[in-house]
């Protein structure tokens, strides 16, 4: 019987992907029917209303065939176009295959808010592999993760084997950003400990996918001396239990002495045999990249070095974002505009 419910639920996701995949094609289509047709026969907007009203009579009970729909399909369309490519007709397969399996309104905030065709298809795989809602994805891009993941300074390389290393790379973020805390900039960093563990789900969102909280202080008794690490968590898909650190200072040197005894005391005392090296994660307010590197070259265990901040993280720079006219104001103004009349 377990089985068989397996099986239901296994057929019930792949038929929904697939559905999914045809709207996500459907949509490009039309998108690219209409672009070709206004370039060909100066087809103006006005047509797009008409199209609009015919495809609601049409098919009464779908939904989606709004003026604005439609014209945001035509932009998906556009917004694929590979442009050192003009001599040839863009065609489906040049579609990234992780548009088509992430919602329609998925694909319509990355077209809104990303100019970038690199950039986009990024974040529609993140959003396959960690099945990202549309609000977090507006969150994690509004946060410029992008330019944030891998970016930490780590001697991965030097102490991991491949691809471990490579996963282990790309699953550190700097800066982290902790905005969730609604906390002033100098506290202490037990006050952060705590604000993250009762922000546990931001934290884990924050951190990324396959982190699972094992505990805060976690007690390690070494010749009868007790030590504590700060933050202890389990990637499942490292397979790999990783340390965090917390400094509300700037990186020193001695910090990374302290974690290789840490890692070395979790690598005798807890980890499994079937589990990989554990990792450690030095977060601080600020860091000097040189003095980072020295401090990590010779160290055998692994270690990365992030910056965090409590601050709310923006792509866009506040003189650029202030300049800038709301969604509102772009969509009225849009609509007295006939781009192709």
């Amino acid at each position: 019987m377990t089985q068989l419910k397996k099986r239901i639920q296994t057929a019930q996701v792949k038929a929904s992907l697939a559905i999914n995949k045809e709207l996500i094609l459907l949509y490009w289509e039309i998108g690219k029917e209409i672009a070709n047709r206004q370039k060909l026969n100066k087809w103006g907007s006005s047509v797009i209303d008409h199209l609009a009203k015919d495809l609601r009579i049409s098919f009464p009970d779908l939904k989606g065939f709004s003026r604005s729909n439609i014209f945001r399909m035509r932009a998906f369309y556009l917004s694929c176009q590979i442009v050192a490519q003009p001599a040839r007709q863009f065609a489906v397969h040049d579609l990234p295959e992780a548009f088509l399996l992430i919602p329609w309104w998925h694909n319509v905030i990355l077209m809104e808010k990303i100019p970038s065709l690199e950039e986009r298809t990024w974040y529609a795989k993140k959003t396959v592999e960690e099945s990202w809602s549309r609000n977090v994805l507006t969150m994690q891009i509004e946060s410029n993760l992008f330019s944030r993941q891998g970016n930490a300074i780590t001697n991965f390389h030097l102490t991991l084997p491949s691809p471990q290393s490579d996963l282990a790379q790309e699953t550190m973020k700097d800066p982290y950003s902790f905005g969730f805390l609604n906390i002033f900039e100098k506290v202490k960093e037990k006050e952060i400990e705590k604000g993250l563990v009762d922000h546990i789900q931001n934290l884990l969102l924050e951190l990324g996918n396959g982190f699972a909280f094992v505990g805060r202080q976690y007690p390690l008794t070494i010749e009868g001396t007790d030590y504590f690490l700060d933050l202890l968590f389990y990637n499942y898909k490292l397979k790999c239990f990783c340390i965090v650190e917390l400094k509300t200072g700037e990186f020193q040197p001695e910090f990374a002495g302290k974690m290789n005894f840490y890692l070395s005391a979790v690598d005798d005392l807890i980890k499994q045999p079937s589990d990989q090296p554990t990792i450690g994660m030095i977060l601080c307010k600020n860091k000097k990249k040189i003095t980072v590197e020295y401090s990590l070259r010779n160290c055998k265990t692994p270690i990365g070095v992030s910056n965090y901040t409590t601050k709310v993280l923006d792509g866009l720079p506040a003189k650029l974002k202030e300049s800038l006219p709301s969604d509102g104001e772009i969509e009225e103004h849009l609509s007295t505009i006939d781009f192709f009349d």
